[in-house]
């Protein structure tokens, strides 16, 4: 509720017998120790000076400092009447109003086309609008959402069911259709292992004079291993080819398309001397 002096129109939000009450009796008795609510609350002096000037909508540019001193210093006055104890920064404001109002009083010096006269208002207008711009970023940090004052976390205890995990119905094809896949997965990873080749053909040289000296002569297709492979039969044929070369055998055939008959020579005793001398090398 808020009250004016005297006899002057209130502007009241109190109702009485359904009424609302725009003017205080004229017996109204308050006590001296009555209990008193202050419902504008401040956080300092410039908190002070700003909320006087915006309740009567004045320019904060160009404040009219000695209706503000009045009011500021009748508001100081009201605390000491209510005993509350204000802070020295509220009579330390007191005393610069005071001056600020002083000097406004005083006539100024002709000012200079250099030099501009100074206002005494402006370092006060400076810290009021400072202020003014703080006091509108607090409000705007207080109004977005806070956790445990705008809303709260909930957590709810709940006793969820135990999962059983039941083996999988697998049936014969599953299990071939995997067994499959592992084989194919062996063959993409089957490693071929290289080998270095056995065969020589110094060694079937030897093989070959050997069989020689055991009888009076081999057939062609003797001097190789069917199990062997291509690799024998490659062998041999060069095995062959050498020892003809150094006059070691001599190829007989009795007629066109007869199998090859290998007889030794006399140079075939030196051409096994040469051989394993130089295997054994």
């Amino acid at each position: 509720m808020a009250l004016s002096n005297g006899s002057e129109a209130l502007t009241a939000r109190v109702l009485v017998d359904g009424q609302p009450l725009r003017q205080l009796p004229l017996d109204l008795y308050i006590p001296p120790d009555a209990l008193s609510i202050l419902l504008e609350r401040f956080e300092g002096p410039l908190d002070l000076l700003l909320y006087l000037i915006r309740k009567q909508n004045l320019d904060i540019l160009a404040i009219p400092v000695a209706e503000v001193t009045r009011q500021y210093l009748a508001y100081l006055a009201l605390m000491e009447s209510l005993k509350i104890e204000l802070a020295a920064e509220y009579l330390l404001m007191a005393a610069w109003l005071a001056e600020i109002k002083s000097r406004l009083l005083l006539p100024t010096p002709p000012a200079t086309d250099e030099e501009e006269a100074e206002d005494p208002r402006a370092a006060l207008v400076e810290r009021l609008l400072a202020y003014e711009r703080l006091t509108h970023a607090a409000q705007w940090l207080d109004e977005l959402p806070r956790v445990d004052r705008d809303w709260f976390d909930l957590s709810v205890a709940v006793d969820l069911p135990r999962s059983v995990t039941l083996p999988p119905e697998i049936g014969l094809p599953d299990l071939l259709s995997a067994l499959r896949g592992l084989v194919r997965r062996g063959e993409l990873t089957a490693v071929h292992e290289v080998r270095r080749e056995t065969l020589s053909v110094r060694a079937r040289m030897t093989d070959i004079l050997g069989l020689l000296e055991e009888g009076n002569g081999v057939f062609l297709d003797q001097v190789y291993r069917p199990q062997e492979g291509r690799g024998g039969v490659a062998v041999s044929l060069v095995a062959v080819l050498e020892l003809a070369k150094s006059a070691a055998i001599d190829f007989v055939q009795k007629a066109p398309f007869d199998p090859v008959w290998i007889t030794g020579t006399s140079a075939s005793g030196a051409a096994t001397d040469t051989s394993i001398t130089e295997e054994e090398a």
